[in-house]
């Protein structure tokens, strides 16, 4: 990958560009590294959500933010729910709705995925230059931000 250099118009497009190459690139790495808890991408990924998220969450906003239809996140949290990594509950806002909880049995799972990926991340960091780790650790801030705005980007009733 070439170096993106962004003139001091801060030239969005190219930088949307390297940086959506970039990630996609890191991507295809790290969501294949090995674990322990061998789970589908669909579990693990409800399982960070919930993890994450300030609370419960309901059922329809678990299937909007994983992408899933209503059915199919259903279908998939009675199975969590079966091995006890969530448990569903009345919305005290609404009887109608259920809300999601992860347990902690599903927390142990997202710390040993997150204790995995940093130990096989651990070498390849420690292989880049000093020049190449100090320029990561700087990056880091901005990448968190542009987390965080995606992820309430996502969340918002617009979205």
């Amino acid at each position: 990958m070439s170096v993106v250099h962004i003139d001091d118009e801060l030239d969005t497009k190219a930088l949307t560009t390297a940086f959506t190459t970039a990630i996609e690139a890191f991507n295809r790495y790290y969501i294949r590294i090995p674990a322990i808890e061998v789970r589908s991408f669909t579990t693990l990924s409800v399982l960070d959500t919930l993890a994450t998220a300030d609370g419960p969450m309901r059922l329809t906003a678990l299937a909007r933010t994983e992408q899933v239809s209503q059915p199919g996140i259903t279908q998939l949290v009675t199975r969590l729910e079966r091995e006890d990594l969530v448990r569903r509950g009345p919305d005290p806002d609404d009887g109608r709705a259920v809300l999601v909880h992860i347990t902690e049995a599903g927390r142990r799972i997202v710390r040993s995925r997150h204790d995995d990926r940093a130990r096989h991340l651990a070498p390849v960091l420690a292989a880049l230059t000093p020049d190449e780790r100090r320029t990561l650790a700087q990056a880091l801030p901005a990448i968190v931000r542009a987390s965080e705005l995606g992820r309430a980007a996502q969340t918002s009733p617009a979205a």
